[in-house]
């Protein structure tokens, strides 16, 4: 085979680019030689995590529709125009063999521009109910890889492959770092360690929960991991004073905090929730309720109903969340429990599988 060429499009939100980097790399593993290049959102944080992960980026004119009137929505027309314009020379200049997208506003004008060329394309949904853009693409894509069941009320059912969500290779191991995540962090080994993950750009409502219950917390006896987000890194940071408070806006090695923690408090992100899975920390979901199709609340649901975590609604976190809380860090068998039912649910090999499915494409072109 010679050497192909591949174009990757994902973005907005880190759950969207990890995916794509992790992909990304596994083909590199398999095919050394091969050409890869990211399209992204031109004012978005791929522009800066893909040339970071080692991959070339160009970025497109786009941006979703605002659910209010505005001028962004106004502009929404000559953005869709002027990525598809672009799209399509991107596609005839690199001449790509698969186009992959995992979500977000870029990979829409690109793929529907691989598909106007017949170029196999490849869908991977992270979420358990997918957004409008995927709805529409999944039409022409030759194989969407999903990471939740069901997903044939959304999507035609001879292209879905069930494979998980695509996770970092280093979270495969984490039960043998715990050690090193301690010394790396400056941890106390002897206190229980609560990580808090509000995703890449920080979730206000979590920010402003562990603000208010701070004391109460120190006061149960563990030391607190708090990764606010960089829009929030400011107002928190003043909380670093206590030795038993750590807030970072982000997290550069996450296999180690995972391994050095006891309990996780976590939005239920696509990404996240596949993580979560694969390093079984018992954990309480706050899923965000201002996204799209509520599927932050969709993608909890899957574990909870599966008892492999807590859940917790943002309309009920001031009176509910002291005494989960507290029943948690006391109650060793619910930890037991849930790790094991959660780790259960985990796809160790999604982002092989995913590679298999995109090698099958190529073999048939």
């Amino acid at each position: 085979m010679t050497q192909p060429r591949f174009i990757i499009s994902g973005g907005g939100t880190g759950g969207h680019i990890y995916p794509a980097i992790a992909i990304a790399n596994e083909l590199k593993a398999r095919f050394p030689e091969a050409e890869f290049l990211f399209v992204g959102a031109n004012d978005k944080m791929e522009m800066q995590k893909v040339p970071q992960a080692g991959y070339k980026i160009e970025g497109l004119w786009i941006a979703g529709l605002q659910r209010k009137l505005s001028l962004q929505n106004m502009m929404f027309p000559f953005k869709l125009i002027d990525s598809l314009w672009k799209s399509r020379k991107i596609i005839r200049r690199f001449n790509p063999d698969v186009v992959i997208g995992t979500g977000g506003f870029a990979s829409g004008p690109l793929l529907q521009a691989a598909n106007s060329f017949n170029i196999p394309t490849l869908i991977q949904e992270q979420n358990s109910f997918p957004g409008i853009t995927n709805k529409l693409l999944s039409k022409k894509a030759n194989s969407i890889c999903v990471a939740y069941e069901n997903l044939d009320r959304f999507f035609p059912k001879d292209k879905i492959v069930f494979t998980g969500n695509p996770v970092r290779q280093d979270l495969l191991d984490v039960d043998f770092k715990r050690q090193e995540g301690i010394s790396y962090f400056k941890l106390d080994p002897n206190k229980k360690t609560l990580l808090i993950l509000g995703g890449s750009l920080g979730a206000r409502r979590i920010n402003q929960l562990i603000a208010k219950e701070m004391d109460f917390l120190l006061k149960s006896g563990v030391q607190v991991f708090w990764q606010c987000g960089k829009f929030y890194y400011e107002e928190y940071l003043g909380y670093n004073e206590n030795e038993n408070v750590q807030v970072v806006d982000f997290i550069d090695r996450m296999d180690l905090i995972y391994a050095a923690s006891d309990f996780v408090i976590s939005r239920a992100g696509a990404s996240s929730v596949s993580e979560l899975c694969l390093v079984g920390k018992p954990t309480i979901f706050i899923p965000s309720p201002n996204v799209a199709e509520d599927h932050q609340t969709k993608n909890a649901r899957a574990i909870v109903d599966k008892k492999g975590a807590l859940f917790l609604r943002e309309s009920e976190i001031e009176i509910q969340f002291e005494e989960m809380f507290l029943n948690l860090i006391s109650n060793q068998n619910q930890q037991i429990e849930l790790s094991k039912n959660i780790k259960k649910l985990a796809k160790p090999n999604a982002t092989k599988d995913i590679v298999e499915e995109i090698i099958k494409l190529i073999d048939k072109k």
